[in-house]
């Protein structure tokens, strides 16, 4: 028992030493390029109401949530995914901004589920949210701003993979996938198993003017210019604007000057049936999970009284911190260096002279009395 107690349960850890340091600078610089950009920050509680997460706001499902109870006898939550918070906020106080609301937010998200064996259950997303904006120019913000964190962290060598929910959407509405088949094909799509969609096609029946196009999907992603054939493959008309909003988004991309480090995936979906619109990850070499994600969700706000559309990317700390070092792109100045400045009782203030002048310089400094 003894033992147990200098150790943390399974999927948490601690940080500390220069690793603590490289995260919280890390947090810092990241978050001033998200004040740069016009995003306010804010903070919400680590548990909520049980009903912010719920199944119809379509995040993590119930069964991976770590819940528990008040004195009251509510259904309390630690929180699996800050967008719903973001937005319950946003219908909370800026309910009655006529303009676009910016908001920025750094916290620690809590997933309990049998599928994270051996990855950690806690974990910080710093990210921001664009409320009140629905055209392509703030979809290719938050692309801009995933660019600019990834540049700003040290990375050099990344990939955006940008996709469109509604183009998945609509095909399936049009071939009348819904309900749990609609869950099974989009799971079956996002793991890219070819085998498993085509057993789903053979058990629907499908008519193959569908079944050839949800055949495609795991492979309709490369560059810009593959956008064009993506567009041929449907006449459906949703299908097609979808394509075409990610054509604009990719000249606004050029106007910034990001464009090398755009590639485009139709195949890209998530579980988070949040999504209405672009959806995005990015990656780097040695990492095979992403480091920033984000997309757009029109409709989530509205189901906390403020109907605005949005869209909002996240950062995934940790996972940033492990490229870095990964990359060899950890400099000097996150090491935890510090000075110990000696001293004995009869020349301590001599030694807190010395310590200041070293603080004021921007460099640690201890007091070490003999």
């Amino acid at each position: 028992m003894k033992d147990r107690l200098l150790h943390t349960p399974e999927g948490v850890r601690d940080i500390y030493g220069s690793e603590c340091v490289l995260k919280k600078g890390l947090e810092e610089s990241l978050s001033q390029i998200m004040r740069l950009y016009g995003y306010d920050m804010i903070e919400t509680p680590v548990f909520e109401y049980f009903e912010v997460f719920g199944e119809k706001r379509g995040t993590a499902r119930p069964k991976d949530m770590y819940r528990f109870f008040d004195r009251e006898g509510n259904t309390l939550v630690l929180r699996p995914d800050m967008t719903p918070s973001v937005a319950r906020c946003a219908a909370r106080y800026y309910k009655d901004s006529k303009d676009s609301v910016r908001i920025a937010y750094c916290g620690s998200t809590f997933i309990n589920s049998s599928e994270y064996q051996g990855k950690p259950r806690q974990s910080t997303q710093l990210g921001a949210e664009l409320i009140g904006d629905a055209s392509a120019y703030a979809d290719a913000e938050m692309i801009a701003l995933t660019v600019e964190c990834l540049l700003k962290a040290g990375l050099s060598q990344f990939q955006v993979e940008i996709g469109e929910t509604a183009f998945f959407a609509a095909i399936a509405e049009e071939a009348g996938i819904v309900g749990d088949e609609y869950d099974e094909l989009l799971r079956l799509v996002i793991d890219k198993n070819i085998f498993g969609i085509e057993d789903f096609l053979k058990r629907e029946g499908l008519d193959e003017k569908y079944a050839k196009l949800f055949r495609a999907l795991p492979s309709l992603f490369g560059p810009f210019e593959r956008l064009k054939d993506f567009k041929k493959l449907t006449d459906n008309k949703t299908a097609i604007e979808a394509v075409e909003r990610l054509e604009k988004i990719y000249e606004i991309m050029k106007i910034y000057g990001y464009e090398d480090y755009i590639g485009f995936d139709l195949g890209k979906l998530s579980n988070y049936r949040y999504y209405t619109g672009i959806i995005f990850n990015a990656y780097t070499y040695g990492l095979g999970e992403a480091l920033i994600a984000g997309g757009r969700y029109d409709k989530l706000a509205g189901q906390f009284g403020n109907d605005r559309p949005a869209v909002g990317m996240a950062v995934y700390v940790e996972r940033m911190m492990e490229a870095l070092v990964r990359n060899g792109c950890v400099r000097g100045e996150h090491e935890n260096t510090k000075t110990a400045v000696t001293a004995d009782e009869g020349s301590y203030a001599q030694a807190l002279k010395e310590a200041r002048k070293l603080r004021e310089s921007g460099k640690p400094a201890f007091i070490k009395v003999n």
